[in-house]
Formats: structure tokens, C-alpha cells, sequence
């Protein structure tokens, strides 16, 4: 069922972009009166799961899922239809448009794909509003345990003040990303200020270690279950460590730390249970452990206990447009940065390139319309972006012999588009393979 749930969700919303993205392309075609040939969501190689004609249009379904295509008569795209470029320019055809309807048409997919990205953030923000915790409500820091950040120079307990002169005041899904594409962050540690130079090759680190969260608010310890075999069958579940060995006990990576420096050794502790305090007696292995699996707690449970202070910034729909906006743009740029790691070798970023399967994997084995919304919105800039890059065979690269014929009034020939298009063609199947070996590769190498 959960493979079920996500393949529905990477298919829903993957759709979802290619329908839009190539109405984007269509509707502008058939405003300039040019003809489309086909409407296609996935590709029809050799045959379609559906398909039907609708006046000079047939609309269908394909059978490979690697995204979709509009056919444009007189266009010398990816169907290399050279018998209907051999003949004389037709008045419907796209060759016989003006350049700036062309260049409208070629940008319409995009055009939609950030439109519709921040739409969907406005629509959420209006639906779901922010939920944060403030960074001066962290009053004892944040969870640090990952090995890459430890050894650029962060520790539990430290704060996230600034990355790269940018002010944090939030903790929410967003400050792992600002870490990762950050240079310079700046933290606060037992109330001073201190400057981190990120590593260059940080996410070429990162890939080299176990995936999980660079940096968490803070836990408490609190007991999901006993062990099948644990001696320590005096605590139960939803049990929540207060101290161990007389030493106080507020987190769990400070019960950790008490854990492995009392190996092998037997020690007091007090649970809260029932919301009353319950001494227990504790058997620690050669490990530091007890035989249990971590529980947790939900953001209502912590605010009752103290831990955290749990915001809820609401907006009306006239509210809703300004955040949405900005963060659609917040999107924008962090993409455009991650794009520029990428292509720098010294980052190793590369190497985290992913295809399909790392798409697949974004999405949660529980259905969330929040989250399926937002990774929509991400994916759709994603596509928007990508296909804006100035190789021959994408939106940009049309784009960009567009310009080259507006600019200098001189239109590139039939067989050098072509030849470009070829190129680009190739280009784009090794990026693809490339993309989706990478995900081979980590499957393989399990990271």
C-alpha cells in the first residue's frame, strides 16, 4: 500500500506538470493560429494507451512515462519530421509565424510552470498558513549529530543565527536546504557569535554518510517500546527519561552521552509516566544501550511539557499572496543556486545528480495533499528552470536561436536546427543517463 500511495503521488503530480506545461505551449499556438499535430501526456513510441482526434489535433496518452510532448507543424523539434520540412512554408505552420509568436509559443511551458509554482504557494499559504517554531524559543540550541556539520565546526546546542547574511528567525523545512546551499552561517554558541565557513565539497561530504536531517530541534527521551529479550522490563511504553544516574535528563542526546559513559553498569533513573515521576533501576549493555526504541512526542505534547512554543501565522487570501510569492521566489533562487553547484566539479554536487527513482523518492508513503502540493510546486520549478537552459532541443535552446533571429535579423537554417537539434537530443540522453545511473549507482552502493 505505501509503494502504492507514492507511485500514485509521483504520477499525479508529474502529470499534472506535463498536461500544464505543454498547454502552455498549445494555448499560444492555437491563439497564432498555428496547427498542433498532437497533445501527448507521456510518449507514444510506436503506439499509444489512448488516443483521439479532435479537428487537426490528436490527443493521447503514451506508454513511457519520461514526459510529454506537443507536436507543432512547420517546428523542428524532437519528432525530426524532415518530409514536413522539405515542403513549402504553410500560413499555419510555425516557421511561418512571426518571431516573437514563436517566441511566445516556445515560452509558454515555462511561463506556466512558474505560474502555476506560485500559485500553489499562494494556495497554501491561504489553506495551511505557517507552523514554526521561533529560533529564540530554541533556548537550549539545536540537535547537531551529523558527522559533516561536527567537523565544519558545529555542535549541539548551537543556533542558527544568519546563512550568508541572511537572518534565520524560523526553524521550519526550509533551513536544512539554506544550510546546504549556504557559504558562510552564521550560529550562536553559549551566547557568542561565531562565523562557519561551509567546506566546498560540504555535499560531496554529505553523500559519503548516512541521509537524515542536518540539523532537528531537540527531544526529549521517550520510550516507543521494550525490546523483545531487554532486561530492563520495568519501563513501558510512552515512558519519558527525566534523569539517569542522579543527572538530570531533558534530551535525548544528553541521555546518550550519560548511556555510553556508564556502560555495562546498572543505574537509577526516573520515568515520567502518567504524568506522575516513577523511579526505575537500569541495565546498560556494552553498548550504552537498554533494549528499547525511541517514541516520540507531536508538537501539542511538547508545547504542554515545555519544550517548544508552537507558532500558527494564519493569512486571508489578500495576505496569502505576498508570502506565497515570496516563496515561490525563496524556490526560484535556491534552485538557481543548486543548479550553479552542480556545474561547479569542485562542489562533487554532481554526484547527487538523481533521475526518476530520486523524484520517486521525495514523496511520503502516506498521503499529505500539504506535502503533494508542495513538492508540486517544487518539481514544477524544476522543470521550468531546466528546461530554460540554452540546449538545443529544450524550451531554451529554441528560445535562444529565437533571440539570435530577433537580435540580428537572421534566421538560423533549417538543416543548422536540425543538426542542433540532434545535438541537443544526445546531449539530453546523457544527462538522462546519467541522471538515472546515479540513482543506479546509490541503490547499489546503498547511499
Amino acid at each position: 500500500m505505501e509503494l502504492f500511495i507514492k507511485l500514485s503521488q509521483f504520477l499525479l503530480s508529474l502529470s499534472l506538470l506535463i498536461i500544464l506545461h505543454e498547454l502552455g505551449h498549445f494555448i499560444p499556438a492555437k491563439l497564432f493560429k498555428t496547427r498542433v499535430e498532437k497533445f501527448y501526456l507521456f510518449f507514444d513510441v510506436k503506439y499509444s494507451l489512448l488516443k483521439k482526434k479532435i479537428g487537426d489535433t490528436e490527443y493521447g496518452i503514451g506508454w513511457l512515462p519520461l514526459g510529454g510532448y506537443v507536436k507543432i507543424s512547420g517546428m523542428i523539434d524532437e519528432s525530426m519530421d524532415k518530409e514536413q520540412m522539405a515542403l513549402p512554408p504553410q500560413p499555419w505552420e510555425f516557421r511561418s509565424k512571426p518571431a516573437w509568436q514563436r517566441l511566445i509559443i516556445m515560452l509558454g511551458g515555462v511561463t506556466v510552470n512558474f505560474i502555476l509554482a506560485f500559485v500553489i504557494y499562494i494556495g497554501m499559504a491561504f489553506t495551511y498558513g505557517d507552523t514554526y517554531i521561533a529560533m529564540e524559543d530554541l533556548k537550549d540550541g539545536l540537535l547537531i549529530d551529523n558527522p559533516v556539520l561536527q567537523k565544519a565546526g558545529f555542535q549541539t546546542g548551537d543556533n542558527i543565527v544568519a546563512v550568508d547574511g541572511d537572518k534565520i528567525s524560523k526553524f521550519d523545512n526550509q533551513i536544512n536546504m539554506k544550510i546546504i546551499m549556504g557559504h558562510n552561517v552564521l550560529i550562536e554558541r553559549n551566547g557568542a557569535e561565531k562565523n562557519i565557513v561551509m567546506p566546498k565539497d560540504f555535499i560531496d561530504q554529505l553523500s559519503k554518510v548516512e541521509k537524515g536531517q542536518l540539523v532537528s530541534i531537540r527531544m526529549p527521551f521517550v520510550i516507543g517500546a521494550v525490546a523483545a529479550g531487554s532486561t530492563n522490563t520495568a519501563l513501558q511504553p510512552k515512558d519519558m527519561i527525566l534523569s539517569l544516574n542522579g543527572q538530570k535528563v531533558k534530551y535525548f542526546d544528553e541521555a546518550k552521552t550519560i548511556l555510553e559513559a556508564n556502560k555495562n553498569k546498572t543505574v537509577a533513573a526516573i520515568v515520567l509516566r502518567n504524568q506522575k515521576e516513577t523511579p526505575v533501576s537500569l541495565q546498560i549493555d556494552a553498548d550504552g544501550k537498554i533494549g528499547v526504541q525511541l517514541g516520540g512526542l507531536g508538537m501539542d505534547s511538547l508545547e504542554k511539557l515545555g519544550y517548544y512554543k508552537v507558532r500558527k501565522q494564519e493569512y486571508t487570501f489578500f495576505e496569502a499572496i505576498p508570502v506565497g510569492i515570496m516563496k515561490g521566489e525563496d524556490q526560484l533562487i535556491g534552485y538557481g543556486k543548486q543548479l550553479k553547484m552542480i556545474f561547479n566539479p569542485d562542489t562533487g554536487a554532481y554526484k547527487q545528480v538523481g533521475g526518476f527513482k530520486a523524484i520517486f523518492d521525495i514523496f511520503p508513503s502516506t498521503w499529505s495533499w500539504e506535502v503533494f502540493w508542495s513538492l508540486t510546486a517544487l518539481l514544477s520549478i524544476m522543470l521550468g528552470v531546466m528546461n530554460l537552459l540554452p540546449i538545443p532541443a529544450l524550451d531554451g535552446g529554441h528560445v535562444m536561436f529565437l533571440l539570435y533571429e530577433m537580435i540580428s535579423g537572421k534566421k538560423p537554417s533549417d538543416k543548422f536546427l536540425e543538426n542542433a537539434q540532434m545535438v541537443g537530443f544526445v546531449l539530453l540522453i546523457s544527462l538522462l543517463l546519467f541522471a538515472n545511473g546515479n540513482d543506479i549507482y546509490k541503490s547499489i552502493i546503498g547511499k
